[in-house]
């Protein structure tokens, strides 16, 4: 296929969804077009679509790529050696450390998900429910054994993960809490919400 006007060999697909990841996260996918996003990247607008075939198409490969990323990661993940409530502690920890390094990708994939096409929406559905599914099995699993006491495992998933992504929305380094204890908190958190029996409490830390 030969270059359209005002391409370069040097623009790639992860330097395209870089841009648009910064815009949609800051100004609001509704709001940027796609001559934007050719301004950020360096190109005239015609040059992107040798690289995506839409703004739709690009918003849903960012969600699809956060998704996968997500999956794979929690998939290398080294589970820990006990019953489900280290399990669970595990599952927050992890999740808490993973959306930290993203809160670009995070936001755009729990704040644009009303602006995918039906077919789209429905493929990332389908990817977060495979990742809810592994947090409701630990709960299952606690249920069972006697560590965990939640009334509804469907319920509780959404409402835990939710608690633990939320963590992006205000946390910035420098402040009065250190993002370690901050991690800490809300495990004991987790925990209490999943009747965990018995939580460690959680001392201050000490004055310098």
């Amino acid at each position: 296929m030969a270059r359209k006007t005002g391409s370069r060999s040097d623009i790639t697909g992860p330097r395209l969804r870089d841009a648009a990841l910064r815009l949609f996260a800051r100004d609001g996918y509704a709001a940027v077009s796609m001559r934007q996003i050719a301004a950020e990247v360096g190109v005239q607008a015609g040059a992107l679509y040798l690289y995506t075939t839409d703004k739709q198409s690009l918003l849903f490969e960012l969600m699809r790529d956060h998704m996968d990323e997500l999956l794979a990661a929690w998939a290398e993940a080294t589970p820990p050696q006990g019953d489900a409530r280290a399990r669970l502690e595990h599952f927050a920890r992890f999740h808490i450390r993973f959306h930290a390094a993203r809160a670009d990708a995070v936001f755009i994939a729990y704040m644009e998900l009303r602006n995918l096409s039906p077919e789209n929406f429905a493929a990332i559905e389908s990817l977060r429910k495979r990742y809810e599914t592994e947090l409701e099995t630990i709960l299952r699993a606690g249920c069972d054994e006697g560590t965990l006491w939640v009334a509804d495992t469907k319920l509780a998933t959404m409402a835990l993960i939710a608690m633990l992504t939320g963590v992006n929305t205000w946390f910035r380094e420098g402040g009065r809490l250190s993002r370690a204890r901050v991690e800490d908190i809300y495990v004991e958190m987790v925990l209490k919400a999943a009747g965990a029996c018995k939580c460690q409490s959680l001392k201050p830390p000490a004055d310098p």
